[in-house]
Order: C-alpha cells, then structure tokens, then sequence
C-alpha cells in the first residue's frame, strides 16, 4: 500500500491536490529554516501593523478609532490568512507555495505605499468607514499573505505524530517572539532611525530577498518557474516606485507628525508649519507680533490680562508646535521666563531651520510628553499655563482629565491663569466635558468663542480660561473687543451643565469628539 501511494504521488504533478495521506510524504524543513520563516513572517506582520498607524496618520488622524481599526483589520487579515494557509497547506505541497507568499506578501507590502498615498487623498478625514477603508489598504493584503506562512511551514514539520504538540508549540512561540522582537525594534529602532517610506521598502525587499532565496534552496527538489518568480518582483519594483513617488503630505516626517512648512503667497515672511495635513500654526519671520491664528489671538489677549503691560510673565507651555504664542511673549514682556514641553524633538529642530526658533534661558524647551513634563514642574511656580497639544485629528486624551487638571492647578500661582485650546464640533460633547473637567479643579472658568459656533452651527476653536482666583474678565473683553472677527466671553462652568467630568479612569475623548 505504501508503494502504492508513492507511485501515485510521482505520476502526477507536485502542484495536484493530494489526500491527507499523501501529505505526510512531503519532506519537511531543516528546523532553523522553520523557524526563521515563521519568525521573519510574524514579526513583518507586526512591522506593518505599527508602521500602519503612521501611514494612515496624516489623512485621518490618529484616535482610537484608527488604532482599533489598524489592529482589527490585522487581526482579521492574520484570522484569514491562517486559515487559508491551512486549508492550501492540506491540499498542495507546501513547499511549492512558501517562496510565491513570500514574494506576494513583498508586491503587497511595497503596494501598500501608493494604495494608501492616493487613497488617503481620497479618504481624507475622520468618518468611520474611510478609516477603516484605508487601514485594510494599508496593512490588510500583506498581512494576510504573511499569515499563510505559519500552518504551511507547521504542516511540513509533521512528519511525526507523537510530535505534534512539540511541534506546533515551538514554532507558535517562535512566531509569537517574532512579533514582540518586531514591534519592539519598529518602536524604539526603526521609527526614530527611518522614515516610514524607507521602513515600508525595506520590508518589502527583505520578503522578496527571502522568498527568492528560498526558491533557488529549493530549485532541485521542486523545479521553479523563473518567468513566474520575476514577473512577481517586477510588479513589486513598479508598487515600490509608485509609492516612492506618489503624493505625500509631508516634508518632514518626525517621530510623531508628518510636517512641512508652506510659505505664505501674501506675506514673504509668512510661514506655515502643517502637522498631518492641518494647519496647525502660523509664523511672521520678520513681526514675531502678528498672530495670524483667531484662538491664537484670544490666548494672546488672556495673556496681556494676566499681568500689566510689559510685566515679565513666568508662563508654561504644554505644547510647542510653531512657538507662535512664546515668541510673542518675549516680545512683548521682555523678562520673561518660559517652559515648553514639546512631545515631538524633530518638530523642535524644524521650527529652529524653518520658523526661526531661538532657545535660551528666557525660553527653555524640554522634549516629552506634557503630562510626564507637568508632573517634574515645581509648586506654585507660574504666573500663566497654556495648553495647546490638541490638534484636529489628535487629541490626547490623558491631557484633558480631571487628574490632570489638578496638576495644571498645583504648579498655578494663586492669581495664575489656565488657558486651555479645544477644537470641537457639534453638538460639542467633548468641549462641555472638557469645561465640566476644568470646572471641577478651578472655581472660576470662562469660554471664548465665536458667536455661531457657540450656537452649535459649526465647529471651531475654543479658548477654556480658568483659574483659582477671579479671572480678569474686563481685560479679556477689552483685549478680545479689538479682534476683527466677533467673539463672545462667557461663562464657562453654565455652557457644560450635565456633562460628565473626565477622568483618567474614563476618558472616552475619541468618542466625544466623533463627528
């Protein structure tokens, strides 16, 4: 019977389907070369995954909603791709499929760039199903086709029965150790030493290095069919040119922003600095006074209420971005001392090149994150706090919690003022729990805004204002009065009743702001 068998697997071609007994017969892989490819493919699946999320960064942000859609789509992309690895592993000989995975997974991982370049074009914003859309382009093809590898490399190293569990569990745990060692190195290695771009192509040449070297290993057990093999890399080499030179949003890409600066047409000294496709701040080279911003404008006008005109201020800055509202201050109080905690060190050195950033001891930057650098600032130490880390598409929501709030209070002088950026859109659910938060640490709380977005007929920057002590509301309105756009001062704590105050146990600020 077992001649039998054999005789009928070398009369017919090694791609036809076999029974399950056939399967057996299948010459299984040397152990190390098991296991480099159940670990290369594993960890190339958690590199996509991560590199994913900065991918789809600048088009729709980075939320909740977009991390829980990258990682479901690869869950769901590895669910499948197991599965049909299994099922392909049962009917061909696995060893005539690894070498074609591995060179698909490379055409889909350099696919992904000019997939995701245009598409995100096209998707822009934060809707629900654009982000799922674009997160299954980014990381859903080649995430699939890797997930194949793992049950066909398992199904040829069952050459043993009693073995199965030995098996199984060793080349699980080998795949399982080449996500964490990938995810681990694309956090801390390649993120901060590569642009994503470079990340993406590297990836895709390894797979197809690997998948190629693997075919000429197996060129004498299973003749190859070169045509094929080289049809596959070239269209990788076409997905790869594409993406390198298909649109792309940013200049400069930090650890944290996809960046550029534009100049203003109308103003030759006019900069732009533009983080994930917003405008995020405005710069005057040459008047480091104009603020060209309106909520930029009303924190301006809450700082010259803080103090008389020309008093140096200590002030601290939870957020840099352009510097706008700091290099204001040592313009118009010279004196001044000033502390911002900037998350993101590249946006640091390209507002130096770009925006004329000049650090010193009357403007000292620390690099970090806000709440981390609030937390080493000493008691009673500021005369003016200004947050300014949320943006359009990202708001951190461990910086608008009550815990939070009562740091900001504890390194506030007693007549210190808070003033605090929100972007919000109706029905403004995050903006009423923000001011609710706020309202629960300081006693005395303000909202500026303009009229129509207060009215909930469109959404806009606010300006929270609070403090320990009567805020100087006169000076405020006076400042504001000047503005060329209309804006509204009002009560701050009556505009949030009913709303629920954040906290770090419950902060569902990506659900608030859902629009």
């Amino acid at each position: 019977m077992e001649g039998l068998q054999r005789d009928r697997w070398a009369g017919r071609g090694a791609h036809q389907p076999r029974s399950p007994v056939d399967v057996v017969t299948a010459r299984a892989l040397p152990s190390g070369l098991a296991t480099a490819l159940v670990f290369t493919a594993s960890g190339a699946v958690l590199v996509l995954e991560i590199v994913a999320l900065r991918l789809v960064g600048p088009y729709v942000g980075v939320t909740l909603q977009v991390s829980s859609s990258v990682i479901g789509i690869s869950l769901a992309a590895i669910a499948y791709g197991t599965w049909l690895g299994g099922r392909l592993a049962d009917q061909f000989d696995p060893r005539t499929l690894l070498a074609p995975a591995l060179l698909l997974a490379a055409v889909g991982t350099a696919g992904t760039l000019p997939l995701v370049r245009y598409g995100g074009e096209i998707l822009r914003g934060g809707a629900a199903p654009a982000v799922l859309l674009l997160a299954a382009l980014a990381v859903f093809l080649p995430a699939f086709l890797l997930s194949t590898i793992t049950p066909m490399v398992v199904k040829l190293q069952l050459s043993d029965l009693n073995r199965t569990g030995a098996v199984v569990g060793r080349l699980s745990s080998v795949g399982t150790l080449g996500a964490i060692t990938a995810t681990l190195a694309t956090g801390f290695i390649f993120v901060a030493a590569l642009p994503t771009n470079w990340i993406i192509l590297c990836l895709a040449a390894l797979l197809a290095l690997a998948g190629l070297g693997l075919a000429w290993w197996m060129r004498r057990d299973l003749p190859g069919q070169p045509k094929t093999r080289a049809m596959l890399v070239s269209v990788g080499l076409v997905g790869a040119g594409l993406g390198a030179v298909g649109p792309t949003p940013c200049d400069v890409e930090t650890a944290y922003h996809c960046a550029r600066v534009e100049r203003d047409p109308a103003v030759p000294s006019g900069r732009t600095l533009i983080l994930n496709s917003a405008r995020h701040s405005y710069v005057d080279l040459q008047d480091p006074k104009h603020l060209e911003f309106a909520y930029v404008q009303w924190i301006a006008a809450v700082a010259d209420a803080t103090a008389p005109a020309g008093m140096a201020l200590d002030a601290l800055h939870l957020g840099g971005g352009g510097f706008t509202l700091p290099t204001y201050l040592r313009h118009t109080r010279p004196g001044s001392e000033q502390q911002v905690i900037e998350l993101d060190g590249g946006l640091v050195d390209l507002d130096k090149r770009e925006l004329g950033l000049v650090t010193g001891p009357d403007l000292r930057v620390r690099v970090g994150d806000a709440r981390v650098g609030l937390a080493a600032q000493p008691t009673a130490a500021y005369d003016l706090v200004v947050g300014d880390a949320f943006g359009y598409l990202v708001v951190p929501w461990h910086l608008s919690t009550r815990e939070m709030m009562s740091d900001v209070s504890r390194v506030m002088r007693p007549t210190g003022i808070f003033a605090q950026n929100v972007i919000d859109y109706p029905p403004d659910r995050f903006l009423k729990a923000e001011l609710a938060t706020v309202a629960a640490v300081f006693p005395h709380v303000a909202l500026i805004a303009p009229p129509d977005a207060l009215a909930g007929e469109r959404g806009a920057n606010f300006v929270i204002v609070a403090s320990k002590s009567p805020l100087p509301l006169d000076a405020i309105r006076s400042g504001l009065a000047g503005l060329k756009e209309p804006v509204t001062l009002q009560d701050g704590a009556g505009f949030a009743t009913g709303s629920r105050v954040l906290t770090d146990d419950y902060a569902p600020v990506d659900q608030l702001l859902n629009f």
